[in-house]
């Protein structure tokens, strides 16, 4: 089976409306970006994106051409699953009924979810590991009544060569 998405790690320089071009290039082009994730590097000068692209509306050779011609651009670097480690982090809040407590807990343990904050009717929990794992997770807790969630997008990093 082929792989659905594309993950891009991509170097720009950080400066004011390099993101706005960058979507906008995808935005122009219709490809699809399932997950986006920026933040500065080591080096103030310089800001990571993670991109994760629907391979389906994306043809992976086509993203890199047309992200290579934006002046802001300095590196593109496909990370592919076998050589690269994926994470993403989830916040959820989820309602707490009378009798559904002890279930709750039990399925948080389950994933070594970490409790964050405990009201009366509401639990507010946080994940991170891979993204199918979140998914699940995820879908696990819809039973119970999810009041909020919000997930950080994929971060990854290609792995180690030995």
């Amino acid at each position: 089976m082929a792989e659905q998405f594309h993950t891009l790690v991509v170097r720009v320089e950080n400066k004011p409306g390099v993101l706005a071009r960058v979507s906008g290039l995808f935005a122009r082009r219709g490809f699809n970006i399932q997950s986006l994730a920026v933040a500065p590097t080591d080096n103030e000068l310089f800001s990571r994106l993670t991109i994760v692209v629907d391979a389906e509306s994306a043809p992976m050779e086509q993203v890199v051409k047309q992200l290579d011609k934006l002046i802001n651009v300095v590196r593109i670097q496909e990370l592919s699953p076998g050589d690269s480690v994926s994470r993403e982090l989830i916040l959820v809040t989820v309602n707490l009924t009378e009798g559904s407590e002890d279930n709750i807990m039990r399925e948080i343990e389950s994933f070594d979810a970490n409790v964050l904050s405990v009201g009366d009717k509401k639990i507010m929990v946080s994940l991170s590991g891979p993204p199918e794992m979140i998914n699940e997770f995820e879908t696990v807790l819809e039973k119970y009544g999810i009041v909020e969630v919000q997930r950080t997008g994929i971060v990854a990093l290609a792995t180690i060569a030995k």
